[in-house]
């Protein structure tokens, strides 16, 4: 017979209610276990894929393969939107690479507005005796949020060739060594980070002839044609397949789409830009765009909505631009260069970016976009 703990014999009530607790705490512990085992041999799975990627990435890889994608999503709206950022105005010292090379004259770098010239266009050549095929600055796009700061890096596109590598796992099916070749290491100007996972759908994959994932008409893509070109545009209106085509990167809807922010990037309203609610997450972005002369921006930065990502890029130049990589470690820019005492070595955009300098001299998980020099070193005049 069940007793209470002063020795009486307990209710019906209370061996109902123990009864109860005592199954669900058993199937609870059951539930518990089997999530631990399924969960840890998916994480074994996931950390036997070689290439680098920040632990959040592979943890957040395990739970949607677990089924918990929605409430990761709405744990993610929940840690990203408590804090809005301050209205502080930062220390910005150290926060830029600067050279002491005097700026090559180039008429086509988009002005800055509202932009103290100690954070604008700064040039950043890859060798003292090479006139630069990157600028970089800083912007603060967010007029309430002071503290908010975002890197961007100009490519001036008719020195570099662009190229598209596959990660070793993103996406899915590529089989890529997941790197840059080191026979062209001696060459490479900057790599950055290319868009979200597979398991996100934001759009198609093509590279080499193959459509990897299945391209999509209305989706931001980057278009990298057999010149070694890359641009931005809607897939079926500004860019679309022909012969000249030898890679694409698509990712949700555009952001910036002639020379404005697309209206709704704060609703969000039919998720196009991800799940219900990311674009108000305060938290690290990146975005791709060409200026109006074909140039490339890349931006980047924590602590950016959707809307301040959009309007630091249409500040930056862009008329054509789409979303990348969000959340801190996805999103990484390198720029090469050197002392000509040695070979150039890969520099972070922004220190506070998560990951090795070198991270794309080694493999990585995920896709990512790579420039090498074509030679044309003359054309940083043009």
């Amino acid at each position: 017979m069940h007793q209470s703990r002063h020795g009486c014999p307990a209710s019906p009530s209370v061996r109902r209610r123990r009864g109860f607790w005592e199954r669900w705490s058993t199937r609870f512990g059951v539930i518990v276990v089997l999530l631990g085992v399924v969960g840890g041999g998916l994480y074994a799975n996931v950390e036997s894929v070689p290439g680098y990627a920040p632990w959040q990435d592979r943890t957040s890889t395990v739970l949607r393969q677990l089924g918990f994608g929605a409430a990761l999503d709405t744990y993610e709206n929940w840690l990203y939107s408590r804090h809005a950022p301050s209205n502080t105005q930062p220390d910005v010292r150290g926060l830029m690479a600067t050279t002491t090379a005097a700026a090559a004259p180039y008429r086509y770098l988009p002005h800055l507005a509202g932009t103290a010239d100690h954070l604008g266009w700064h040039p950043i050549p890859r060798l003292p005796a090479e006139r630069p095929m990157i600028y970089t600055a800083l912007l603060q796009p967010d007029q309430g949020h002071r503290s908010v700061i975002v890197g961007v890096a100009l490519l001036r596109t008719p020195t570099l060739t662009a190229h598209l590598m596959a990660g070793t796992a993103e996406p899915p099916g590529a089989h890529s060594p997941g790197h840059i070749p080191s026979a062209q290491l001696p060459d490479v100007v900057a790599a950055f980070n290319s868009g979200f996972k597979s398991s996100a759908h934001p759009g198609g994959f093509f590279l080499d002839g193959t459509a990897i994932r299945p391209l999509e008409d209305g989706k931001a893509s980057a278009v990298i044609d057999d010149r070694g070109r890359l641009t931005v545009g809607q897939w079926g209106r500004e860019v679309s397949m022909t012969p000249h085509v030898v890679a694409v990167r698509q990712n949700l809807a555009l952001v910036v789409d002639g020379g404005a922010p697309v209206p709704g990037l704060d609703r969000n309203t039919d998720r196009r830009w991800g799940s219900a609610r990311n674009q108000l997450q305060y938290t690290w972005r990146s975005g791709l765009g060409v200026t109006s002369h074909g140039d490339l921006i890349y931006a980047a930065g924590d602590k950016l909505t959707l809307t301040t990502l959009g309007a630091a890029m249409v500040q930056a130049g862009v008329v054509t631009g789409m979303e990348l990589d969000i959340h801190s470690g996805l999103q990484f820019f390198s720029s090469w260069r050197g002392d000509g005492t040695a070979a150039p070595q890969p520099h972070r955009l922004l220190p506070s970016m998560v990951g090795p300098s070198e991270r794309y001299v080694h493999p990585d998980i995920r896709d990512f976009f790579y420039f090498t020099t074509n030679g044309d070193i003359s054309a940083a005049t043009r």
